[in-house]
């Protein structure tokens, strides 16, 4: 028992342990309803919204929905959303998700565990959907959050959205070297 003590704390701890940010965006290949993969490398020079769904969930329709309309506002300036579904049966569930929702840029479909990897989601844990990382330009993840951060995806989900992809359209100048 006093083993247990000691170890389920320090287990947790381990597992909420954070993502590096920034760090190089390892590639990803999303499986689409057409046969033709979507590569994450395709994009180079573009500013990348990857969204990791389930096609079932309220919150992950949501953000699909409000990511649809930025994706055609923002692409003019370099943006690509990608989304990818994880949820069991996505291949067959992808093709009547993007009927029902319409969105503005490729959906397709993977296994969970590579959504896990690119997030470096503690395995031991249960994610929380949706999960979004943003990727620079030069193929860095900046940001990423998970669906259980309740200080991003709240009533205020649409701007926190336009920020995270304004920084990344709009990256902090570099500091002037003194002459």
């Amino acid at each position: 028992m006093f083993y247990m003590r000691i170890l389920l704390p320090l287990l947790a701890a381990l597992s909420l342990a954070a993502a590096d940010i920034p760090r190089q965006a390892p590639e990803l290949v999303i499986n689409t309803p057409g046969g033709t993969p979507v590569r994450l490398s395709q994009q180079k020079g573009k500013a990348v919204v990857v969204c990791f769904i389930l096609t079932t969930c309220p919150h992950c329709q949501k953000t699909i929905g409000l990511l649809s309309p930025m994706q055609k506002e923002f692409a003019p300036r370099g943006l690509q959303v990608l989304a990818t579904a994880i949820n069991q049966g996505s291949a067959l569930l992808v093709p009547e998700f993007v009927r029902s929702f319409m969105p503005t840029f490729p959906v397709g479909f993977n296994d969970p565990s590579i959504a896990v990897d690119f997030m470096q989601h503690p395995p031991a844990t249960i994610p929380y959907m949706p999960m979004i990382a943003f990727v620079d330009k030069q193929g860095l993840i900046r940001e990423q959050h998970e669906g259980n951060d309740e200080s991003y995806f709240n009533d205020q989900q649409e701007q926190h959205l336009r920020k995270s992809i304004e920084a990344l359209l709009n990256p902090p100048a570099a500091p002037k070297k003194k002459k």
